[in-house]
């Protein structure tokens, strides 16, 4: 006869695994991308970096296999015929280049991500930001510095004349605190510089980790959501121009900005990434300058270089930066015959497609050597043109260099170079074309088929000239240039 085995009783055994379940138990993640590899490692597996890796705290079950019953809402649902959309209205925040990529202005309640590299300006703009909010909008402006004192913003602001009554400022790095700013201050704009400086008690990791930006962003939603303040979060870069941080950053505001700039050049932008109010591909032009910043309303004359006399080697495009046509002059220079492998350099161009460029004029053109030879190109502003638009105008103004030719300076050029050496159609042909005619440009080149025989489109000023391929196109500048 087998004597049964023991057991413990069902009831003991299912306590014992609820109690086990919800004890803590020991987790790693990675403070630089939150990524959680199942035990401790000296280098991230996901980013790479090296220690980085550090020990955190999981309660609660592994596993929840609850039913989720259901409850009264806080605020029963509405035909949307009843919703009143007032307070979702864009105010303007009287920086009108920003307005402009906003859509119209900051709405009451929404978080801004602004992004952009260290010293590239940032802090100048939102400054100016909140200096014109205080002065127009009827509520007080605050600005949180976590990187600087409340002195150095002062002197700044000296400089640029934002001293209104209504902009308050302060310098703290605890969320703690800056809630507390927000009570006392009760403002109707907030920038907060910037994000990755400000921690809370409440969350673990190291200021500016993944666990401290994720805890304080989603604080800062909250209670921008609850109190109706719109706010600015300004965000550090990494070294290929990405936010730096969790993606998940870029999820929780409504609006995500990337400022960019070179800092030899005084032109900066300010590009649209997300926008839950507006247009995602809007483009804002500003200056720099000694009295701070200033919103270009008609950018494209930095881009353009006025000579008393043609001169070889130089063309005109219509670049768009998201929907927004810029005038872009494209120099290129070409060097004497070298041995071995001669030079491509480029700025503010796309070295591939130069090269791609110079290989069809060797090979699709007459008396045009390039194979020995060096050569420069460059655009003027520091402005960069990557779009496949501006092949055209590259290949005039390499060719134009080469073989010592003169363009037009009335004469802008649009279009995309196949390999095959034919000029291929590109977007809002109609649009680049009204912009050169508005700064008083009269002849053009474009593929065929955007001419206003083919669009039924076209300023009346300018004449419109479609080309098939490269070839054609300087036979076409030859002509033009001789009138």
């Amino acid at each position: 006869m087998t004597t049964p085995r023991s057991t413990p009783a069902r009831g003991a055994s299912g306590a014992s695994r609820s109690r086990a379940a919800r004890e803590p138990r020991p987790a790693y993640a990675c403070d630089a991308c939150g990524h959680q590899p199942p035990k401790w490692v000296g280098r991230c597996p996901e980013c790479g970096e090296w220690g980085s890796v550090v020990e955190c705290t999981v309660t609660g079950p592994v596993v929840s296999g609850r039913v989720v019953s259901s409850r009264m809402p806080a605020e029963p649902a509405r035909p949307i015929a009843t919703i009143s959309a007032a307070p979702a209205r864009a105010r303007p925040t009287g920086v009108s280049e920003l307005d402009r990529v906003l859509g119209g202005g900051l709405v009451p309640g929404a978080v801004v991500l602004l992004a952009g590299e260290p010293g590239v300006g940032k802090s100048t703009l939102l400054l100016d930001v909140a200096q014109q909010w205080a002065a127009t909008a009827g509520s007080p402006s605050l600005v949180v510095s976590g990187e600087e004192s409340v002195s150095q913003v002062r002197l700044r602001a000296e400089r640029m004349g934002a001293l209104h009554e209504q902009l308050w400022l302060a310098a703290e790095s605890d969320l703690s605190a800056v809630l507390g700013h927000l009570d006392a201050v009760k403002p109707g704009l907030l920038v907060l510089d910037s994000v990755q400086t400000i921690s809370t008690t409440g969350s673990e990791g190291v200021q500016g980790g993944v666990t401290q930006v994720r805890a304080v962003t989603a604080a800062l939603v909250a209670v921008a959501k609850e109190r109706g303040i719109a706010t600015v979060l300004v965000g550090h870069v990494t070294k290929d121009g990405q936010v730096a941080g969790p993606r998940v950053l870029e999820h929780l505001v409504d609006v995500v900005l990337h400022f960019e700039g070179d800092k030899h050049s005084s032109l900066r932008m300010v590009r649209g990434v997300k926008n839950r109010f507006g247009a995602a591909d809007e483009v804002g032009c500003f200056e720099m300058h000694e009295g701070g910043i200033s919103s270009l309303a008609d950018p494209s004359g930095l881009f353009l270089t006025r000579y008393s006399e043609p001169v070889p080697g130089t063309c005109v495009t219509v670049a768009m930066e998201g929907r927004r046509a810029l005038l872009t002059e494209v120099q290129a220079l070409i060097g004497a015959t070298v041995a071995g492998s001669p030079r491509r350099t480029v700025s503010g161009l796309d070295g591939a497609r130069l090269a791609m460029v110079l290989a069809v004029l060797q090979r699709r053109t007459e008396r045009l050597t390039l194979h020995d030879r060096e050569v420069f190109a460059a655009t003027v502003g520091g402005i960069r043109v990557v779009e496949p638009a501006a092949d055209l105008a590259v290949a005039l103004a390499v060719a134009s260099g080469g073989l010592n030719l003169s363009i037009a300076p009335h004469l802008v050029a649009i279009g995309e170079v196949g390999l095959t050496g034919e000029v291929r159609r590109v977007g809002a042909v109609p649009r680049r074309l009204a912009e050169a005619a508005r700064l008083g440009f009269r002849t053009a080149l474009v593929p065929t088929g955007c001419g206003p025989e083919s669009t039924g489109a076209g300023p009346d000023t300018m004449r419109v000239i479609e080309v098939t391929d490269v070839r054609s196109a300087l036979q076409a500048v030859a002509r033009a240039s001789a009138e």
